[in-house]
């Protein structure tokens, strides 16, 4: 029980850092809670575009509490949609998590509640202050978070967790760029190289033959001097004097195949697409449709569900979710393909008494119109998808219609 008395001093000294006028968290967690930077993130463009698709894909994102299909709203649902805390809204909190994911492989957030245990507040945590580990008193798995003002424990259902993978006698994730590490160390050596090589100025040899006198040679020597500082100019070559430029190491071919590989080795590490770094090389898609597909089913879709089942799980009440509540993303916008596939699919749909007109205007953005409009049809063409077989007209075939 011991663990239970510090949990809640743990709960009790976070939320009186968190009620106080400007809402001070750095009582527990330090005033460089929310600045610590990693270098890689802000120093390889690469990495920086790789982790702002993903974070800025996600937290755009619609993401709403359904109960059978139908949005609901409750206490839960106001905090994670709409303002997670008094310093961040929904799309920071969600932009946030998810870089602090795959910049360091975790992404931690306190859940605060009030005196009725529902969800008040929801806090990211830097993951450099943050250890999970278990209890071996009862084998539940807490997390430690050494602040300013001491060592903090939350039990995991107060902390939202969410990562990449992880071993079977792990609970942190493995951070993508400690993955790629000699990828991004081969590719800094090839920057560094390069961009020396470009600074360099222009070498020559000056060869000149034995029997000059040392006048002449002084004269030739300044005279290439002088060409050499004003960067140009005309220059002659006097007789028994050769003049061979020295050929620099650096070429730019080299430079694109070392970045068209770190492109490669990134995009796989995240598992997106190579083409969403700006490279179409070896690319087979017949259409963006088809590259879309690709990235919402093997890179979006697993990442939207953990956080789903983080959401559901530690959100909401075990009586909430017999009821049939659960968060949901809608993943929909980004499979809906250009305007002749969208209309190929929704005329297919409502012709196939699948699909509703006002759902179809709803999945457009447009206002539902109602009456008929929020029926199933059936082609035949069209009918009420209700109404009696024996009162549809037929077409006979010498054009008159039977009753």
């Amino acid at each position: 029980m011991k663990w239970v008395g510090k949990f809640k001093g743990a709960v009790k000294g976070a939320a009186a850092g968190w009620k106080g006028a400007i809402y001070d968290f750095s009582s527990w967690v330090g005033r460089k809670f929310w600045g610590i930077d990693n270098s890689k993130l802000v120093t390889n463009e690469t990495i920086f575009s790789v982790i702002t698709r993903l974070s800025n894909t996600l937290s755009s994102l619609p993401l709403k509490m359904y109960q059978n299909y139908d949005v609901v709203h409750n206490q839960a649902s106001d905090v994670l949609t709409n303002a997670p805390n008094d310093n961040m809204h929904s799309f920071d909190f969600i932009n946030k998590m998810e870089v602090s994911r795959n910049e360091y492989g975790n992404a931690y957030a306190v859940i605060i509640r009030d005196i009725r245990m529902q969800p008040e507040a929801l806090i990211p945590i830097d993951p450099s202050y943050v250890t999970p580990f278990i209890n071996t008193d009862d084998e539940a798995l807490w997390y430690e978070v050494i602040g300013a003002g001491g060592t903090y424990y939350f039990h995991n259902m107060n902390m939202i967790h969410v990562k990449h993978i992880t071993g079977s006698s792990r609970w942190k994730g493995v951070s993508p760029i400690d993955v790629l590490k000699n990828t991004l160390l081969y590719d800094k050596a090839v920057q560094e190289f390069s961009l020396s090589e470009m600074q360099k100025k222009e070498s020559f040899v000056l060869k000149y033959d034995t029997n000059l006198v040392k006048e002449k040679k002084d004269a030739v020597v300044e005279d290439f001097r002088r060409f050499y500082k004003e960067n140009g100019g005309i220059l002659f070559q006097e007789p028994g004097v050769e003049i061979k430029d020295i050929e620099k190491k650096y070429f730019a071919s080299d430079t694109l195949k070392s970045e068209r590989i770190t492109r490669s080795r990134v995009a796989n590490v995240f598992n997106v697409p190579v083409s969403f770094l700006n490279d179409s090389e070896g690319q087979s898609y017949s259409s963006n449709e088809q590259m879309m597909i690709q990235f919402v089913q093997m890179a979006l879709t697993p990442i939207v569900r953990q956080y789903e089942h983080e959401f559901n799980l530690k959100l909401l009440t075990k009586e909430d979710r017999k009821k049939g509540y659960y968060f949901k993303f809608n993943l929909g916008g980004l499979l809906r393909g250009d305007t002749a596939a969208r209309t190929q699919f929704y005329q297919a749909g409502i012709r196939g008494g699948w699909f509703k007109q006002d759902e179809v205007r709803r999945f457009e953005d447009l206002p539902p119109e109602g009456g008929n409009a929020s029926k199933l049809w059936v082609s035949g063409d069209l009918y009420p998808i209700d109404m009696d077989p024996t009162q549809r007209k037929s077409t006979s075939k010498s054009g008159d219609s039977d009753e």
